[in-house]
């Protein structure tokens, strides 16, 4: 499940529930201790446009991974639009 996008001034935030299964995998994954890298929190099924990183491990519900991506990124490359 996606959460609705949110922002402060310096980033755009998003948090994604996984289902228990696919909580299961991450763990096996990180044993709970890392942030998951693109390419595995990819590999797990969550699908969302370039320049998201896995920011932060909530403790009490780590089935939930906390997104961002600083403000003005590019969601079909990554890249953040550089400021004139």
């Amino acid at each position: 499940e996606y959460s609705e996008k949110y922002c402060d001034s310096q980033y755009e935030y998003r948090h994604v529930i996984l289902t228990k299964p696919i909580a299961k995998e991450m763990y096996k994954i990180t044993g709970g201790k890392r942030l998951l890298l693109e390419d595995e929190w990819r590999g797990l099924g969550v699908q969302q446009s370039r320049g998201w990183a896995h920011y932060e491990i909530h403790r009490p519900e780590p089935h939930i991974l906390l997104f961002r991506r600083p403000n003005g990124t590019d969601p079909v490359t990554g890249k953040v639009a550089r400021k004139v």
